[in-house]
């Protein structure tokens, strides 16, 4: 890595060596971070565009004015060459490019149809097991709620392997006729499978074929006079035609994105909609980080080239703006997926209605984007006015502490900007080596080490930091800061008003320890009662899940002579650990190769706890 004062860039140099065939170009600051990132057909003619043109835009002379070195990576085509810029903008997030913010991989609905009993599942990562998946959705949400649809029409299980395995009787599933309990026998493999097949039939949008099966099975099971069978069937055909229905896009039966993109100033939202086997399924919203005023189809043909990598992509991909490299795209596009795959901008009849519905829908989004970032831009600016800041705040940070009785104590960081929640620089912190309930104590200890952190350059300080607490939590604080010679950090709690009504709250700077009362109303006071809610729903979440994990953990293994094989045994009995909790010593008893004393050393265990 080159160091901060490495010397000018000797551009003519460099370009007199430069080649002229296809590739990529990274452009390095003086602290050898990444900067930006291009592809070339000719990379000599491309790179030398930039130290030659003098009427070139603020941002790109200022951009070229940091560059100390240029990495370049030769490849045989263009194509290529546009994939691995997508990859390495990916990775480098540089500053002066569009990059993609918010890329999560997608949920998929996963069937494990290599069991002979087949589970129904979420699945997001990679496709490592065997089965089948299906998707992708555009969110977690979407997800949960068809796993809900299909509990609904088809009883196929969704519970894990490990309490499938363990089950001795029936779950609630059973009892509301959501499975055909599996686990305990109530339905053969055959009768099973006809019920997974219906499944995979309509996860495949198969949804004709599917209902005509089942017409026909009502139909033979009201000539056996089966007639409560009949009227199951009647009812899935019922709901199914419901679903379809509302599902079902007019004139498209195979794999299709549309993808809109709306633009105001600086700011860019892209819309994309999903539609599988002629189905919609959904629908997501992104704001890419924009290095400059860009025209639509830049930041679009800039969106595709990164979006998909690593994803399923659609033979077809519908665009609300023309974009410049579309054949180059679908090139990439093609390639990586192994079959042909066509962008395009002009269609006509319902797929153009589709198109600007998509587009009034980014436009929609953008706009309460930009109105919620000007509302949160003026709170910024009330709140610097009250606390008397001499320069509004940029960022902000706020502690709050969870635990039970003092127990599985967790401290929560969180930080706001003027854009919003910085989600990536949250943090947690497992609190231990200090006296349950002592909550100065336990905030004295995550401030040591979020900032002890941020000392040795791991990260971007605050203007001011809030504490969920009155004085004797912001001296604790204070004093920790202190002690890392951080005293120029900001401090102010947050204390509760009477009865802790919200638009109550006092704030407490450190530095004169008097309580400050704003109008309920006041923006100020409203972006404290955010960053502060938002610590609390942070730190309880971390409380809970360590308070879960502590608790399964050491329910059974902390029991002395309690081994592995002799868990399992419990557990396969009793059907979970609630069972085991509930049992009297004669029935843990009754479980082979667990003796009285055992018994009655499991019993104490957990009725200890209780009192």
């Amino acid at each position: 890595m080159n160091a901060p004062d490495a010397a000018p860039f000797d551009i003519p140099a460099f370009l007199e060596t430069l080649t002229q065939r296809p590739g990529v170009y990274r452009m390095l600051d003086g602290r050898g971070e990444v900067i930006y990132v291009g592809k070339a057909k000719n990379l000599k003619k491309r790179v030398s565009s930039y130290f030659s043109h003098k009427d070139c835009p603020p941002k790109q002379r200022a951009m070229v004015a940091r560059i100390r070195s240029i990495d370049v990576t030769v490849t045989h085509t263009e194509g290529e060459a546009l994939l691995l810029e997508s990859q390495l903008i990916k990775r480098y997030r540089p500053r002066y490019n569009i990059t993609l913010r918010d890329d999560k991989s997608y949920p998929f609905i996963y069937v494990s149809t290599h069991q002979p009993f087949p589970r129904v599942s979420f699945h997001r990562g990679a496709k490592l097991k065997q089965g089948r998946y299906f998707g992708p959705y555009p969110s977690a949400g979407a997800v949960r709620e068809s796993l809900k649809l299909l509990q609904k029409i088809f009883p196929v299980r969704q519970c894990r392997d490990s309490f499938f395995a363990n089950r001795t009787r029936p779950c609630l599933q059973y009892q509301i006729e959501r499975c055909t309990a599996p686990c305990v026998g109530l339905i053969d493999e055959a009768a099973y499978a006809e019920d997974v097949r219906d499944t995979l039939l309509f996860l495949e949008g198969d949804g004709k074929r599917l209902i005509e099966a089942l017409a026909e099975r009502m139909e033979k099971a009201a000539a056996a006079l089966e007639f409560e069978k009949a009227a199951r069937y009647r009812d899935q055909i019922a709901t199914l035609r419901t679903v379809l229905e509302k599902q079902a896009v007019h004139g498209e039966h195979g794999d299709l994105d549309i993808i809109a993109c709306a633009l105001e100033g600086h700011v860019a939202c892209v819309q994309v909609v999903f539609i599988r086997n002629g189905q919609q399924i959904g629908d997501r919203t992104f704001f890419p980080a924009l290095p400059d005023e860009c025209a639509p189809g830049n930041i679009l043909g800039a969106f595709i080239a990164q979006y998909y990598l690593g994803k399923q992509i659609p033979r077809e991909i519908l665009v609300s703006h023309a974009i410049e490299e579309a054949p180059l795209l679908e090139e990439m596009l093609s390639g990586q997926a192994g079959y042909g795959v066509r962008v395009s901008e002009r269609v006509r009849g319902e797929r153009a209605k589709r198109v600007q519905l998509a587009l009034i829908n980014a436009e929609s989004a953008l706009a309460a984007k930009l109105a919620n970032r000007r509302d949160l831009h003026a709170r910024f600016l009330a709140l610097g006015e009250a606390l008397h800041c001499p320069e509004p705040p940029r960022r902000l940070e706020c502690f709050d502490i969870s635990h039970t009785q003092g127990d599985q104590t967790v401290a929560s960081c969180v930080v706001f900007d003027r854009q919003g929640p910085v989600k990536s620089a949250y943090r947690r912190f497992n609190i231990d080596n200090v006296r349950p309930g002592d909550d100065y104590a336990a905030l004295a200890q995550a401030v040591t080490r979020r900032y002890q952190r941020l000392k040795n350059g791991a990260g971007e300080l605050p203007d001011i930091l809030f504490i969920d607490g009155g004085k004797g939590q912001v001296g604790a604080v204070r004093a920790a800061l202190d002690g890392l010679g951080m005293a120029t950090i900001r401090v102010v709690g947050v204390a509760k008003g009477p009865d802790r009504k919200p638009g109550l709250e006092a704030l407490i700077p450190a530095e004169t320890g008097v309580p400050i009362l704003l109008p309920p109303h006041s923006g100020a006071l409203l972006l404290v009662q955010q960053i502060r809610d938002e610590a609390h729903r942070f730190a309880v979440t971390g409380h809970r899940q360590r308070r879960a994990k502590a608790g399964t953990r050491s329910a059974l293994e902390e029991i002395a002579g309690l081994g592995p094989k002799r868990r399992r045994q419990l557990l396969r009995q009793f059907g979970g650990l609630r069972e085991i909790s509930r049992a009297g010593v004669e029935a843990l008893s009754s479980v082979d190769g667990i003796s009285r004393q055992l018994a009655q050393r499991i019993y104490d265990a957990f009725h200890d706890r209780e009192t």
